[in-house]
């Protein structure tokens, strides 16, 4: 039984909830909070999934209702988000860069964390704000100096659809751009809008697709990263440990605007994402206010079949 882990209702307010299958195969949303207060590293660390699987064969889990619930990311703000750069061929040949022969990593602050369906807000002096549709990997379990690839592949707790969105102008032109600058935009990591356990979910060969206001952009496959999941968690865990509720985001295939074939995105304009089994995002974009919060937890209308 396929199962997917969610998080409803307002920014800071969210609770937890798994979405199953009944034996009609109509599926159904249940509340974990007999197991847990929230999806975080704690519950993934303490066999949270496995345990959700055995109280829905016992029928200790309530049925809930989804109408009106925003969705949220569906993992509690992690302690880290680790990023991974030009990890498709054809990405980095459009970037103007040589594909890496070892993984290019950097960091987002994990205030970015956006849910799926959240307006997504454009700096105040943007020009150039592009998407990136990206497979995340949630981990489960600690990761420190692996020894192998195959250990490292026990490390992960599931699988998420991710936005990795980039204001090109900071990253990337002159002496003061930086990724870290392009990449740590409020709201820039929409994430959701479930997470699937790993053991559901072939993260190998899984379709990406990004549209803009309908039309497409990327449109590739997982099967195409030049460093798949559990090699980047290998390699990562011999500079950094990796804790349960982390998320490392895995690279983005071709098709954004840096390509310079396609217009940045513009306020109003709605960007729909998806990767194959781990459901649908659609941001609508504003022009965030210079002396104005950004909107980062607003709600957007509710998509219960994203």
């Amino acid at each position: 039984m396929t199962l997917k882990f969610a998080r409803l209702g307002t920014a800071g307010n969210e609770q937890p909830a798994v979405i199953a299958q009944d034996a009609d195969g109509a599926e159904k949303y249940f509340s974990l909070r007999a197991l847990t207060n929230d999806i975080d590293g704690g519950f993934l660390a303490s066999d949270g999934i496995e345990r959700t699987r055995g109280a829905l064969d016992k029928g200790e889990l309530p049925e809930i209702s989804p109408e009106g619930l925003r969705i949220g990311a569906p993992v509690a703000r992690p302690g880290a988000v680790v990023a991974i750069g030009l990890n498709y061929t054809a990405h980095a040949a459009e970037s103007g860069a040589t594909p890496p022969e070892v993984p290019v990593v950097f960091l987002k602050p994990t205030n970015t964390i956006a849910g799926p369906f959240d307006a997504a807000p454009i700096p105040p002096s943007s020009e150039k704000y592009d998407w990136e549709v990206e497979l995340a990997i949630v981990i489960g379990k600690e990761a420190s100096y692996l020894s192998s690839v195959s250990e490292a592949e026990g490390c992960i707790a599931g699988y998420a659809l991710a936005n990795d969105l980039s204001e090109r102008d900071y990253q990337i032109p002159g002496t003061a751009g930086q990724w870290t600058k392009g990449k740590s935009l409020p709201g820039s990591t929409p994430l959701g809008p479930w997470l699937v356990p790993s053991s559901d979910i072939d993260a190998g060969n899984l379709r990406l697709q990004t549209l803009v206001n309908g039309e497409g952009r990327q449109d590739s496959t997982t099967s195409d990263m030049i460093f798949d999941p559990a090699t980047i968690i290998h390699h990562l865990s011999q500079y950094m440990v990796l804790e349960p509720g982390d998320v490392i985001i895995t690279g983005t295939p071709e098709g954004v605007a840096l390509s310079g074939r396609f217009p940045f995105i513009q306020p109003g304009d709605v960007v729909e994402l998806e990767i194959e089994g781990l459901g649908r995002q659609r941001q609508e974009y504003f022009r965030a206010q210079t002396g104005s919060p950004a909107r980062h937890g607003a709600s957007d209308p509710v998509r219960i079949n994203a």
